[in-house]
């Protein structure tokens, strides 16, 4: 996401890699980011912030079964057993996420100008299609800092039986459009390293199954 636009951006801003899950032209073992797209990935019909100055769109092909994945992704309270920037998420509901799911997620931001904080984010699934995609939206605040996102996910299955799990999220606030060429930076890598740990995580999963 974003630091301050002022004394220290820099710093907060490279110490915020995962804050992105609110809501690199280049490949990276994860999958590839995918600047400025022509199209927005969508979830039934509802997609990203058009207006957003700050997006980014990635993604990568998990050789997984659809439902492990899927099951990983919307799992939100076991999230941070397996990324390690996110270190609290707890469900504000019950049963298997679905439209009007909310639920509230830390991670921590170190000191910089302000005093060190953790940056709690609060997501509403506003559209979600069973094992094909899912779109939540919400605030993330912290001391000094106020962004919000809106982010979406698509999970599609392979001919080889694994599965592309695309994802985009754009950002808006004060902070983030002060500095968009940063937020842009930062939100490509919390995005591939999500991937990158989504990925990881279910392949374990799937290749340590006895047989």
């Amino acid at each position: 996401m974003s630091g301050l636009h002022r004394t220290g951006i820099r710093t907060t801003l490279a110490t915020l890699p995962l804050v992105v899950g609110l809501l690199a032209a280049t490949a990276t073992p994860a999958g590839a980011g995918v600047p400025h797209p022509r199209t927005s990935l969508t979830c039934r019909g509802a997609g990203v912030d058009p207006d957003a100055r700050v997006r980014h769109r990635a993604e990568t092909v998990i050789d997984a079964p659809l439902r492990t994945v899927w099951n990983l992704q919307t799992d939100v309270e076991s999230w941070p057993s397996w990324q390690t920037p996110v270190t609290a998420a707890q469900r504000l509901d019950h049963g298997p996420l679905r439209r009007g799911s909310a639920f509230r997620w830390t991670t921590p931001v170190p000191p910089n100008p302000t005093p060190a904080t953790s940056l709690e984010i609060t997501s509403t699934v506003e559209q979600l299609g069973h094992h094909t995609c899912v779109r939540w939206t919400g605030p993330a605040t912290g001391e000094g800092l106020h962004i919000d996102g809106i982010h979406v996910w698509n999970f599609t299955r392979t001919p080889g039986g694994g599965v592309r799990v695309s994802t985009e999220e754009t950002h808006t606030g004060p902070q983030v459009d002060a500095d968009v060429p940063t937020a842009t930076a930062i939100l490509r890598q919390g995005l591939e390293g999500w991937l990158s740990d989504l990925k990881a995580t279910a392949e374990a999963r799937t290749h340590d199954r006895p047989h």
